[in-house]
């Protein structure tokens, strides 16, 4: 990883957990852009959209199977797409069933 690219910008908090020099931004952009969204300040939300692209994080977003209902809905006001189109949403909704007795 050469100084001063991308995730080296990136808050070293988010990070506590691991080496941030052994993460691959491209197959791991997924965990990467959820752990941004979820736990990262201002900057590094700027830093992430001008990595990926909205078009890259909305894709990635509609994929997981968790994200932080505030998250969600940040990256959808950012992207003008429904909560409906996400995967955690649905997953969300669908285990809010009623007990049955």
């Amino acid at each position: 990883m050469r100084p001063g690219s991308f995730i080296e910008q990136l808050s070293p908090m988010l990070f506590w957990d691991m080496d941030k020099s052994a993460i691959d931004t491209e197959k791991n952009a997924g965990g990467l852009i959820q752990r941004v969204l979820e736990y990262g300040n201002l900057n590094d939300w700027k830093l992430t959209r001008n990595h990926y692209g909205i078009e890259r994080i909305v894709e990635e977003c509609k994929q997981l199977r968790t994200l932080d209902p505030m998250a969600l809905s940040f990256v959808c006001a950012m992207s003008d797409t429904r909560k409906e189109d996400y995967r955690c949403y649905k997953l969300r909704q669908s285990n809010q069933e009623h007990w049955s007795y």
